[in-house]
């Protein structure tokens, strides 16, 4: 079992439908850390107003973060605009997590990366949160399709993840106008505040670039890329994908830092495709 010195996820937002609970929970048993850096909308509320859907997978997540926690790793929660209410609990712990508005990591190396979810340098959900809430149930409607999508492929045995959220944003100008201005804004706030570098998620977007002086990282989702972010025990910081084909490309006027696709290893190093893992997960084992 690889072991990373932490781990950064974002956007799980458990309690819908969409949420790939199951493949998060197969990802934290083949990476273990000292570390946990939950950055925002795991739990998504908003959602979960409208309808739950609270799969048996949701609860083996938790009680994983929580098993986690009892036993050593530090654990962070940084609460994102759809986990909102839990920023009124800022700066207390509950058992072994401690709840931060934002918080500032140390690497191995003596480089600081400051932690955010992000929804803070979002214009849309900063000031026209009805359209935010509008675009939520949009996205949420894609991905249930992409989850269609997903069922026909394992019945004609293409192997992979392909996102159809992921295409669409490559493909709408506007959709990656705001993930450009969205990037700009969190590392210009970052270069102000004199660290090394950013780690943040809200926009489902995972990512590795270098913007002007500091170093934009994003966790992405796992709800649609299933990636985070992890820093190993040698100071390198790196985006891994579980199981997803498609990765995020940099600017074309800036080289981005490339995305590796993470898929666990067995007792020697040989990789398993998603089908596998589907299969050897089926029964949690917490």
């Amino acid at each position: 079992m690889p072991a990373v010195r932490a781990i950064f996820i974002s956007d799980v937002h458990l309690g819908t439908r969409a949420s790939q609970a199951d493949r998060l929970h197969a990802f934290l048993k083949e990476y273990e850390s000292e570390y946990l850096y939950l950055l925002g909308d795991i739990i998504d509320f908003w959602s979960m107003s409208r309808s739950v859907q609270w799969a048996p997978a949701h609860n083996t997540v938790v009680q994983k973060v929580l098993r986690r926690a009892r036993h050593g790793d530090k654990v962070f929660f940084i609460p994102g605009n759809h986990d909102e209410t839990l920023r009124e609990y800022t700066g207390i712990a509950f058992g072994d997590i401690r709840v931060e508005s934002e918080w500032i990591h140390e690497t191995i190396d003596g480089r600081r990366y400051w932690l955010i979810h992000g929804d803070e340098y979002d214009q849309v959900t900063r000031h026209h949160r009805w359209v935010a809430v509008l675009g939520d149930v949009a996205y949420n409607a894609l991905v249930r399709l992409n989850l269609m999508l997903s069922r026909v492929r394992r019945m004609l045995r293409i192997p992979g993840y392909w996102s159809l959220a992921g295409y669409a944003k490559q493909k709408v100008k506007r959709a990656v106008s705001f993930i450009f201005d969205f990037e700009d804004a969190v590392a210009h706030a970052a270069q102000q505040r004199g660290v090394d570098g950013v780690i943040c998620g809200h926009i489902h977007w995972a990512a590795d670039r270098r913007i002007g002086n500091v170093r934009y990282l994003n966790c992405g989702d796992w709800v649609d890329t299933c990636s985070a972010v992890v820093e190993h025990y040698d100071g390198r910081i790196e985006v891994l994908q579980w199981g997803v084909q498609a990765v995020p490309q940099a600017r074309p006027d800036e080289p981005g830092v490339p995305v590796p696709a993470a898929q666990p290893a067995e007792p020697a190093t040989a990789a398993k495709s998603v089908l596998e893992l589907e299969r050897v997960y089926l029964t949690p084992d917490v």
